[in-house]
């Protein structure tokens, strides 16, 4: 015909009025490429939340799957939990057994205090490594032992079976503390459990619950659990043994807890003296003005000094904190921060103010979901976009510390997809790389199974 036929052809992959075909692999040089070392071809069947990096180098991988790399069909279980080696295979030295009845939302190792070695798992369970429905005594919160175990005791409980006497006892978790939503203050799509945070013998749980929850086994039978409850809204501390830090956002007098947020909370960081950043749809905390981002101080109250000013004008979708550039990125639907036009993409000091040159100056065709810091001060960033500052990027891009597109990292095609979270690690050459974690469809024009692992060359 007469008309021009015009596309841009980036990493196999062809342009035309904001749609895009696939085409053969083609793959244009540059510094960003998938770690093909990192062997996974199958991948997790469904989302995967969280990375985490184990002492011997291996990672435990944790979400709503239940199968990696077809492992299933061998009858190993995978709910939501698998610890995988360095080059992306399964890994069964841990005991994790069928796993959790529900998602895995968040997971940490504890490194110091009494339980050290140990893991805690947050999400939607309530129960882990049973194969019996009724056996649901977790709420939403539980510790793994070093070996992947459930951390459990035996209880006495009432018997209502006095010719049975197996019902005397149960067998229940050694950490007797959970969590819970009793009203619905919190409206939309929410995740109860966002984060789980360990210091020394305290563990933190950040998310949209309204209520925590002790086991109380003097009342209980083998088959149905009576529980106390307090009303205590997104964030609290226990002790080791999942008892409830009432000296933490809490007034033993009058037995109420602070407001919390007015809107949920999407994500949080934990800083080392214990403070926490939380990021979501708030614009109020404990009463206060406090637009989507506020900090809580070690002990629990507002830290009014954090220098965000008047904060995001659009929600915050997820928050990190890189210990080495001591930088702090948040991304979402925002277009100003603290009164600054930043297109969905901010980065902060440490004290909450703005970090001095960076821009975030437009994006176009939707927004960032997630955004990270590594080591060397690029920011990956990914969403749903196809153009930044006027640049095609369709879903994933390097910046540099000051915001402008790291020259020769992007050179990746489509992203399709979200990512979740990250780890940064090293590739099989020696250079930085991420593992990257989430509902990852589509990377660099491959087929991608929610986890890849990028190589970045220097």
């Amino acid at each position: 015909g007469t008309g021009c036929l015009c596309f841009t052809l980036n990493d196999g992959t062809a342009a035309l009025d904001n749609q895009t075909f696939f085409g053969p692999g083609l793959q244009i040089a540059g510094k960003v490429s998938v770690d093909k070392t990192f062997a996974v071809i199958n991948g997790a069947n469904s989302t995967v939340y969280t990375p985490l990096r184990l002492p011997s180098g291996n990672f435990v991988l944790s979400g709503a799957f239940d199968d990696y790399e077809t492992t299933k069909v061998a009858n190993l279980g995978l709910g939501g939990i698998v610890q995988v080696n360095t080059l992306g295979a399964v890994d069964k030295s841990l005991k994790f057994g069928v796993g959790a009845n529900g998602a895995i939302t968040s997971m940490t190792r504890i490194t110091s205090g009494s339980q050290t070695g140990k893991f805690l798992i947050g999400g939607t369970f309530s129960s882990f490594n049973s194969r019996r429905s009724n056996r649901q005594n977790i709420n939403f919160l539980t510790r793994l032992n070093v070996d992947g175990t459930l951390d459990s005791t035996f209880v006495d409980v009432i018997n209502l079976r006095p010719n049975d006497p197996t019902k005397n006892k149960d067998t229940v978790p050694s950490f007797n503390g959970g969590v819970g939503l009793f009203g619905n203050g919190f409206g939309g799509v929410f995740t109860l459990v966002k984060r789980v945070f360990s210091l020394g013998d305290k563990v933190y749980v950040v998310g949209n619950f309204d209520r925590y929850l002790k086991a109380f086994y003097e009342r209980s039978t083998f088959d149905t659990k009576v529980y106390d409850n307090t009303t205590i809204r997104q964030v609290v501390r226990m002790s080791a043994d999942g008892s409830m830090d009432s000296t933490y956002r809490f007034d033993v007098s009058t037995k109420t807890s602070p407001a919390s947020g007015n809107g949920v909370v999407n994500d949080a960081v934990q800083l080392a003296d214990g403070s926490l950043i939380l990021v979501g749809s708030f614009t109020t905390f404990d009463g206060s003005t406090k637009n989507r981002i506020v900090k809580l101080k070690p002990d629990g109250t507002v830290d009014q000094t954090f220098a965000t000013g008047t904060g995001a004008n659009g929600d915050i979708l997820s928050i990190g904190y890189n210990a080495t550039t001591n930088k702090i990125v948040v991304a979402g639907v925002f277009t100003t921060f603290n009164g600054q036009p930043l297109a969905g993409v901010a980065l902060l000091n440490v004290d909450g103010s703005l970090s001095s040159g960076f821009t975030f100056p437009s994006l176009s065709g939707g927004f960032p979901s997630f955004a990270r810091q590594m080591n060397s001060g690029k920011i990956i960033v990914s969403g749903a976009f196809n153009r930044y500052n006027g640049v095609l990027r369709q879903g994933f891009m390097v910046l540099n510390p000051n915001g402008s597109l790291a020259n020769g990292y992007n050179n990746t095609g489509v992203f399709i997809g979200q990512i979740l979270d990250m780890i940064e690690v090293t590739s099989s050459d020696g250079n930085p790389a991420a593992i990257l974690v989430g509902d990852i469809i589509r990377f660099n024009n491959s087929a991608a199974h929610n986890v890849i692992k990028v190589e970045f060359q220097n």
